[in-house]
């Protein structure tokens, strides 16, 4: 560490990064040069089970979340760029209903609540994103951004910032949503909030259209009196190897990851029936509260290192292979004081990480509100369809343009399978569970209504 830490912290400096900032990033490189073992096993913790349902609050709830509105914010995580789709530019500039995109969503429930919009913005998204919005007419809201913070890849065999010279912007990203914390002092947001009346804040992914500001939460949390308060949804097979809510022995709350499971725990990991919540990433946090606790310890909240093994770029197995270290801003249910977690209905978590994400969230079965938020409609029953598109022919968003022009019916759809060169260009309607198959070339899909197994061609 003596010997390795002077040119990382020398790159630090000469970017001008917050001292702040290079002291977290400090513990986190030590971590990795010690080889820390950061596995949390099945003996250190219990499964949470004692969670207030969010579905039983009730008139009380809302009533108090309505007299609080004037103290809250609505902050999205806005950092992406969705290159696992095909996109250059953010993901929040995605049309997702008709012609209107996820920002342009966001930026109408906020107008609508009449509450302040903060985006935490990455160095790739943020001049994209300003342009965007000053193309937009939404209203009076105010719309508050900032940065999060850069640090250099690791290079896997020295353990020395990444050289890259073909892309010298490659040799940086982002340290992870946990720099949440450390980004909202050192960009003055978080006193600019306080300022405002801003005691509250919502927090949430901007590609997650289920999860809007809901007065029944924000009334419990405020009644509930915690600095911090994790929305998490039930486990299901799909989930298994995800994350968990899980609790110390001695009461606290703490989010284990994957790469805290041990191997030799891996089944107990993945038992949902064990480890029933995932957490959804929707957060609420008392502002007033984080100040104070940041004020006593140096601006930081010490979180877990994740280690990720990447290469220096992502569009390029072969280039060299670096170490991103990360830290996740739900880890901070078990460092916080006072916290706790509430378990929501799974329509609050419908993350577009996929295509096959982006057609169901097309598709009739969901709507857009009154008050712009995205959700699913009536019928569904808080379950949303699940599509699998073939990556061959529909990885990106071009890819589904082309072959989708108009989206199948899914309000009464359990699931689809698409597999093949399969355009959808007819007036076709999906029943329960249904798989497509087709062949390399590609065919058009007949008018109709289809369920079950089905070959096209």
């Amino acid at each position: 560490m003596s010997e390795n830490w002077p040119p990382v912290h020398d790159k630090l400096e000469e970017a001008g990064t917050p001292p702040v900032v290079v002291e977290i990033f400090r513990c986190h490189y030590e971590n990795l040069c010690k080889g820390t073992d950061a596995y949390l096993r099945e003996s250190q913790i219990e499964p949470a089970t004692d969670v207030v349902d969010a579905e039983q609050l009730g008139d009380d709830q809302r009533a108090a979340g309505r007299a609080h509105l004037d103290q809250v914010a609505v902050l999205k995580l806005n950092g992406g760029l969705g290159t696992s789709m095909g996109l250059e530019g953010p993901k929040s500039l995605l049309p997702v209903r008709g012609n209107q995109t996820f920002l342009a969503l966001i930026l109408r429930q906020a107008t609508t609540l009449n509450v302040p919009l903060v985006l935490m913005n990455s160095f790739s998204t943020e001049e994209q994103t300003a342009t965007a919005i000053d193309g937009m007419d939404f209203g009076d809201v105010d719309v508050l951004a900032f940065l999060q913070h850069q640090v250099p890849k690791i290079d896997a065999e020295t353990l020395q910032p990444v050289s890259w010279p073909k892309d010298p912007s490659l040799q940086w990203c982002p340290p992870g949503h946990g720099d949440i914390y450390a980004a909202l002092v050192t960009s003055g947001t978080l006193q600019n909030l306080l300022d405002q009346g801003r005691r509250y804040l919502f927090v949430s992914n901007a590609d997650n259209l289920g999860a809007t500001l809901n007065l029944a939460i924000l009334g419990h949390f405020v009644e509930g009196g915690k600095s911090f308060l994790m929305e998490v949804a039930d486990r299901t097979a799909a989930d298994r190897k995800g994350g968990h809510l899980a609790r110390r022995s001695d009461g606290r709350l703490v989010l284990r990851e994957k790469a805290q499971c041990h191997p030799d725990e891996a089944d107990q990991f993945q038992d949902i029936t064990q480890h029933r919540y995932f957490n959804t990433n929707n957060l609420w946090i008392d502002l007033k509260q984080l100040a104070d606790y940041l004020d006593d310890h140096d601006n930081i909240v010490s979180l877990p290192t994740i280690t990720n093994r990447k290469t220096v770029d992502p569009k390029d197995s072969g280039s060299t292979p670096v170490y991103q270290l990360e830290t996740a801003m739900g880890a901070a249910i078990e460092v916080l004081p006072n916290t706790d977690a509430i378990r929501v209905p799974r329509s609050r978590f419908a993350p577009v990480k996929t295509t096959g994400d982006l057609l169901a969230v097309r598709s009739d079965a969901y709507q857009v509100g009154d008050d712009f938020s995205v959700g699913l409609i009536a019928e569904r029953e808080g379950r949303p369809p699940k599509v699998d598109l073939d990556s061959r022919y529909y990885k990106t968003i071009t890819d589904l343009d082309r072959r989708v022009p108009t989206t199948p019916s899914l309000r009464r759809c359990e699931s689809l399978v698409v597999e093949g060169n399969l355009v959808f260009d007819e007036a076709i309607v999906i029943d329960g569970a249904a798989k497509l198959v087709g062949g390399e070339v590609k065919r058009a899909v007949p008018a109709g209504t289809y369920t079950g197994d089905n070959t096209i061609g």
